[in-house]
């Protein structure tokens, strides 16, 4: 699941920075507001990524994917990507817990015949 997850988060590291690009352009938002936000934003990507396997990693996980919807009231794409990356978000979590378990039963089979006397191919 680490896995799948950290790179939905670095997708998004790279989606939230081209996002401020855009949102630079916005006369009404000051540059060092944007980049604050922005910035703030991507080292939480990045520090989300440490923290998938810990408790509350995919709980925080959720809570940038709804910030990232959010962020469409400032730049309307925002909504589109943010539901995209939402579907990516849950895809890796559904689907990276299904390969842990899966993982979980080969290596419990594999030391079940292996603690028997029996070869593992």
């Amino acid at each position: 699941m680490r896995t799948l997850c950290a790179s939905t988060l670095i997708g998004e590291f790279f989606v939230i920075g081209f996002a401020g690009l855009v949102a630079m352009k916005d006369p009404d938002l000051s540059m060092a507001t944007v980049w604050t936000v922005s910035g703030v934003a991507m080292v939480f990507c990045l520090l989300l990524c440490g923290m998938i396997t810990r408790p509350g990693g995919v709980q925080l996980g959720w809570a940038l994917q709804v910030a990232l919807i959010a962020s469409g009231f400032v730049v309307p794409t925002m909504f589109f990507l943010g539901a995209v990356f939402a579907a990516l978000w849950w895809a890796s979590v559904h689907f990276g817990r299904k390969v842990e378990e899966a993982k979980a039963r080969f290596a419990a089979q594999a030391e079940a015949g292996a603690g028997a006397g029996g070869k593992v191919a």
